[in-house]
């Protein structure tokens, strides 16, 4: 099947070379209006401050004795992208942190407060080790790390890329001790061949050999399984209500979507950079690139730092502008966040990762205030706010399906 597979790619890249080198632009000159899917934005906002909180989860959990004296969080806030100040953060998520103070030899408190797990929190922690633990998660996470190495042309990235995606891929906070050494026949540390600002060399990972099987990519998957052959691929679409596009940029983007599709796996650097061959390949790779993400969907700087490495410049720009059927841009939080729409259905994930399960064990636990001492829904008490703030004649806004002060 492999050997099947890299012979259909040769013959499209032939045909590719031969026909659509010389590709003109057509794209209609129309502007898209961004249309806000207040779906997607609640997918983003359930999520939010997630990624902070496990970052100071395992750095705590990372100290021999699992505690954290508190000021030492607070000059890491860059580091940590915490939205607010240190103390704040942890003191907003009661069920997940507890500040207390260390006796002294004396039995006497200390006068700086400490930060550890509760342990609800170190319980599911216990749960998430285990899944990434498991052999056939640390296989799924290798070959997911391995598909995005390959979507470079030398098949290699610096770690100060794949670090971008570690939190998304669903990599372990410490995968170059934990996941690498495991898969030295996937990929190994690499030289980039240049400097960071500072002078030193800059590190990488690549892919040892190649591996066939692995450069499928997800649309040429659902093709096979819905029994459709031929080179002309086409990307699910999908508009939110409100949503229309012009007659004649609708007339474009049929023909478009009956471009040949080329493998994201493939270098198509040959193509002129602005036809439209080349952006449906482009568009190609950032598919590609969501697909593998553990949530379908990352930070839009992110994307745009891959592009800059690959060479893609502003085409990857151009392309979440001019595809909003494709992908979605959230402003919904302070970083922006690209979904693959084809992955949702409303706010939810169609297919939920092992790893997605997990976390989203945390957010409810985030999402959990105590109210006289006892655990509630932060949702319940603001409906609880509004009930008796309109009983008192307060009036409310309403915000979705919620009504909040």
């Amino acid at each position: 099947m492999a050997v099947h597979l890299s012979n259909l790619h040769r013959r499209r890249h032939d045909y590719l070379h031969h026909h659509h080198h010389h590709q003109i632009r057509t794209f209609i000159n129309a502007k898209i209006k961004w249309v806000g899917d207040p779906y997607l934005d609640k997918a983003v906002e359930n999520e939010k401050n997630l990624k902070p909180l496990h970052s100071v989860k395992n750095l705590i959990l990372s100290q021999p004795s699992k505690t954290l004296p508190l000021s030492s969080i607070s000059p890491l806030k860059p580091q940590l992208n915490l939205p607010t100040a240190a103390a704040k953060f942890v003191r907003n998520y009661p069920l997940i942190f507890k500040i207390f103070h260390p006796p002294t030899k004396n039995s006497m408190p200390v006068s700086h407060p400490h930060v550890k797990l509760t342990s609800k929190a170190l319980s599911l922690h216990n749960d998430e080790t285990l899944i990434l633990n498991l052999s056939h998660y640390k296989k799924d996470v290798a070959e997911r790390l391995t598909k995005l190495l390959m979507l470079a042309r030398g098949k290699r990235l610096p770690f100060y890329v794949i670090d971008k995606f570690r939190f998304d891929l669903g990599l372990p906070y410490d995968y170059r001790l934990s996941l690498l050494p495991d898969f030295v026949d996937y990929f190994s540390i690499c030289e980039m061949g240049f400097k960071d600002s500072n002078g030193y060399e800059v590190f990488g990972l690549e892919v040892v050999g190649w591996r066939e099987e692995l450069e499928v990519s997800s649309v040429e998957k659902r093709a096979k399984n819905e029994g459709i052959r031929g080179s002309r691929l086409r990307f699910s679409m999908d508009f939110p209500r409100g949503f229309d596009l012009e007659k004649r940029v609708r007339e474009w983007v049929e023909e478009w979507q009956n471009l040949p599709y080329i493998s994201p796996y493939e270098d198509a650097f040959h193509l002129a950079p602005n036809s439209d061959q080349a952006e449906k390949w482009t568009v190609g790779v950032i598919h590609e690139l969501l697909c593998l993400m553990v949530s379908k969907k990352t930070e839009k700087d992110n994307v745009y730092c891959l592009g800059d490495y690959l060479g893609f410049g502003v085409r990857f720009k151009r392309a979440l502008v001019r595809y909003p059927g494709i992908f979605y841009v959230s402003n919904k939080i302070s970083t922006k966040t690209v979904i693959l729409r084809e992955a949702f259905k409303k706010n939810f994930l169609i297919e939920k990762h092992p790893l997605m399960k997990m976390r989203y064990k945390y957010i409810k636990l985030m999402n959990t205030v105590m109210r006289r001492g006892r655990p509630m829904p932060d949702n319940v008490v603001r409906r609880r706010k509004v009930s008796v703030s309109t009983a008192k004649g307060g009036k409310g806004k309403e915000r979705g399906n919620e009504w909040t002060e």
